[in-house]
């Protein structure tokens, strides 16, 4: 860092740059105990762009594996930041009762795809593992536009293979109630009849988009932000229940808001099922599911990151360095993706009874791998603000080394797989193929 500065002026530095750069227009709560996100409304990428400012206007030099590892909630821990202040010391906390680790009851849980989260809430609470379903995650489907942005979701993508394998693992159907032959008013007919008919077991999930329900701000808002949501009716016919498995939320909004937001012609997708017929997976069915979703020669999303930065370096089609910031701006939502390794690393490990210690070194790496994309992201917006092509070597360059990490990842995690596969009967024949399982599609 080239100037020094103290916890305040950072604070009033970040202040300026909100106001009289960004022109953000949500700081009616601005000072130190601010929260960036659900006080300041501040998204993942514009607080990334509010520190790249900051940098740039007060000389400041931050390492990006700061900025990645860093917990920034409040305008404080960004001061702090900036400042390179120590934090106060913690209170020493009592000391921790024994664990077992991976082979505990694990009760921390990942919330990282809004589908997986809703259909799985139900399995939590009748104590059935829900963790092998996220084998569907770390390579789940992503979109790259005609003109080289990453879209975390598109209207070519649908949710079949989640659907197929929820069922043939937990044997619970889905059954979708969103007909898109039909037009959004009968839509919301089916849905309005469906909840008034629904029974207390039975779990309703609709897609809308997020972005038309301000007060459920969160830090990967997107405009349009597709988003599934488990729905019921209330005591009051303007009221409705909603749970958000996906961002730990539930509460009470007004209905026609979520029938505004669920009208949306982003949007497009709805199902009802009953948790209450799950039953844990059987091994065979576990492991069809694991080799149709496993990638162990491609990181797909790693891949794509290096076609979007090459496209807009070459300045392919008009594009040029300047654009891919805002071209890799969904690239935080599909980062996160990959905590899913845990849980799928966690499956074997408990199977196996293999030591605690060599899973807590696995996570360690996952780690290492969303934080380094995390730091990629904001060379990425660097580059953006800049446009400077000398920064795309080293763009790729750091690309060549998280795709080293994570085809680690997938080799120890493929040999996981098979010393579990070892102690397994064969897989059944699949009764119904599904074209996820031509050649790993997700």
């Amino acid at each position: 860092m080239t100037l020094a500065m103290t916890r305040d002026d950072a604070v009033a530095a970040i202040g300026t740059v909100l106001r009289e750069e960004m022109r953000h227009p949500h700081l009616d709560l601005f000072g130190p105990q601010a929260r960036l996100n659900e006080d300041l409304y501040l998204d993942s990428v514009q607080v990334l762009q509010l520190i790249l400012s900051l940098e740039m206007s007060l000389g400041l030099s931050i390492p990006e594996e700061a900025i990645a590892t860093s917990d920034l909630s409040t305008v404080a821990d960004l001061a702090g930041l900036l400042a390179r202040e120590p934090a106060a010391a913690p209170v020493p906390a009592a000391p921790a009762p024994p664990s077992e680790g991976v082979h505990g009851e694990m009760p921390y849980d990942l919330k990282i795809h809004c589908f997986v989260s809703c259909v799985c809430d139900g399995l939590k609470a009748r104590g059935i593992d829900h963790r092998p379903f996220y084998c569907l995650i770390w390579d789940a489907e992503f979109a790259i536009t005609d003109d080289f942005r990453l879209a975390y979701h598109s209207d070519a993508q649908d949710h079949e293979a989640f659907r197929y394998w929820f069922e043939r693992l937990y044997g619970v159907p889905l059954h979708a109630w969103y007909d898109p032959s039909r037009t959004k008013d009968e839509n919301v007919a089916t849905l309005l009849d469906l909840l008034a008919r629904r029974r207390p077991e039975e779990c309703v999930m609709v897609m809308l988009d997020m972005f038309h329900l301000p007060e459920r701000e969160n830090k990967f808002n997107q405009n349009p932000f597709p988003h599934y949501l488990l729905v019921s009716l209330t005591d009051d016919p303007e009221t409705w229940q909603v749970r958000d498995p996906d961002f730990r939320w539930e509460g009470r909004i007004a209905r026609d808001r979520m029938l505004n937001a669920i009208r949306q012609p982003s949007v497009a997708g709805g199902y009802r099922f009953d948790p209450a017929r799950a039953r844990p997976p059987a091994d065979s069915d576990l492991a069809a599911f694991f080799e149709a979703c496993f990638i162990p020669d491609a990181n797909p999303l790693i891949d794509a990151v290096r076609a979007i930065v090459a496209a807009h370096a070459e300045g392919r089609g008009g594009l040029s360095p300047a654009s891919v910031g805002e071209a890799l701006r969904e690239l935080p939502v599909i980062t996160i993706r990959k905590w899913a390794y845990e849980h799928g690393f966690a499956v074997f490990w408990r199977a196996l009874r293999w030591p605690d210690a060599e899973f807590q070194r696995i996570c360690d790496e996952i780690e290492s791998l969303v934080n380094g994309l995390s730091a990629l992201h904001y060379a990425v917006l660097k580059l953006a603000r800049s446009a400077d092509p000398t920064q795309v070597a080293a763009i790729m360059a750091r690309l060549d080394e998280l795709d080293a990490v994570e085809f680690s990842l997938k080799r120890q995690l493929g040999a996981a797989y098979r010393a579990w596969r070892a102690t397994r009967p064969e897989p059944a024949p699949l009764e119904h193929p599904h074209p996820a399982e031509e050649g790993c599609l997700l």
